[in-house]
Formats: C-alpha cells, structure tokens, sequence
C-alpha cells in the first residue's frame, strides 16, 4: 500500500470558498481555486479526495479553468504501465481571478442601471402622453 499525503481544506478555506461562490462563482470552480491556491501542483484525484467533489465535478471546473486559462495542465508519468497522469497549478495569481469577476459584476451593475435609466426614461415619457 501506498502513502500519500494530501492537504485538506480547513475551515478559512471553506469560508474562502463561500466567499468566491458570493461572487457567482460554481462551487466546483470556488474549491478546486481554493485547493489549487494552497498547493504547487495537484492531480484529479488530489483534488477530489481534499475537496470532496466527484470526479466528473474536478473535470468540469479544470475545463473551465483551463478555457480562462487560469490552470495549466502537464501530464506525469507514473512508474509501471498505465496512462500518464495529468498534473494541474494554477497559472495565474487568485488575484487575477478575483480581478475577472470583479470586472464582470461591475458591467452587469452597469448594464442594471442603463436598464433602469431607460425605464425611468420611458415611464416620464408615457406620463406625459397619458396627461395631454
């Protein structure tokens, strides 16, 4: 049998995590960040077993990480026969992360309050034709 050693998320990690998710960030997304801010290099199976999620869960949250590139991939041979194992760190700082998600609520806060520019704009409008 082997002896591996993987970290675990603590508490500050889970709060971290509930903070991302604030941020409409996935949860799969938040605690594989979270995971990945902690160590220097994780496979799947890493993740899954510190971060609790399902394989399935891990592949869907590297996927979109890797489509912002915020993760970077590199395959690991393991000793004996068998499929090379893929290797994941993260590329980017979590700052970045946190600046993307940043800029993305401020255009939607935008977006919000031109909507409700144009509604107040309309309602004065519709007023003034009912009152003639």
């Amino acid at each position: 049998m082997k002896d591996l050693e993987i970290k675990m998320l603590d508490e500050d990690d889970h709060i971290f995590i509930g903070t991302l998710r604030n941020l409409g960030m996935s949860r799969n997304v938040a605690a594989t960040i979270a995971y990945l801010m902690n160590v220097d290099k994780a496979s799947s199976s890493e993740i899954e077993i510190s971060t609790g999620l399902r394989q399935p869960e891990v592949s869907i949250a590297i996927r979109l990480m890797r489509n912002q590139s915020w993760v970077s991939m590199r395959s690991e041979k393991k000793p004996g026969k068998g499929r090379p194992m893929k290797i994941y760190s993260l590329a980017v700082p979590v700052d970045e992360i946190i600046s993307y998600y940043e800029d993305k609520i401020y255009k939607e806060s935008q977006a919000t309050i031109s909507v409700i520019k144009q509604i107040k704009l309309m309602s004065k409008q519709m007023s003034l034709t009912s009152a003639k």
